[in-house]
């Protein structure tokens, strides 16, 4: 190979990876997907925290630009057990992260999941509120603080990866 052919090729690197970084910077990033036998850990854990069965639900995390939606429901909205499990969790927990005590997330997911300690540190900057829906409930999280938006953000995205099969965004 010549030398105009080794620049040549080193320009058209360059801007292959100038344009790779101009797409970039419009994707959100993702959390890597989790194992399976790590997700098959999360569920072992989560088992042991809530008290709904995460074969017959759904937990769903919803970006948005004020924080998050956080939903969970029944797979058979007429399963009346399973709606009334994840409203009494869903509730408690809306109350306990209120006051900054995520020992729940941290028990299933370890004390260094992305966001977490932000989350705790969140001193009433998060507004965070708790309603039933017709098949389950819903915990929203609203800041103006840039930071613990980004946190809401990584905290939503490490749980879709952990959870595999049972939550989406």
């Amino acid at each position: 190979m010549t030398r105009p052919d080794i620049r040549r090729i080193l320009a058209l690197a360059a801007t292959a990876g100038l344009l790779l970084v101009g797409c970039a910077e419009d994707v959100a990033p993702v959390a890597p997907a989790a194992t399976a036998s790590r997700q098959a850990e999360i569920a072992a854990r989560g088992a042991s925290v809530m008290p709904f069965d995460l074969e017959r639900t759904t937990h769903r995390f919803t970006r948005n630009d004020t924080g998050g939606v956080q939903t969970v429901v029944a797979d058979d909205p007429h399963d009346a057990t399973q709606v009334t499990l994840i409203r009494a969790h869903l509730a408690a927990e809306a109350e306990r992260f209120r006051r900054g005590d995520f020992t729940d997330p941290a028990a299933i997911h370890g004390s260094r999941m992305p966001g977490l300690q932000q989350l705790r540190d969140h001193d009433g900057r998060i507004t965070i509120d708790y309603a039933p829906t017709t098949d389950g409930g819903r915990v929203t999280y609203t800041t103006g603080d840039t930071a613990l938006r980004e946190a809401l953000h990584h905290w939503f995205d490490a749980q879709v990866s952990d959870h595999g099969s049972h939550a989406t965004n």
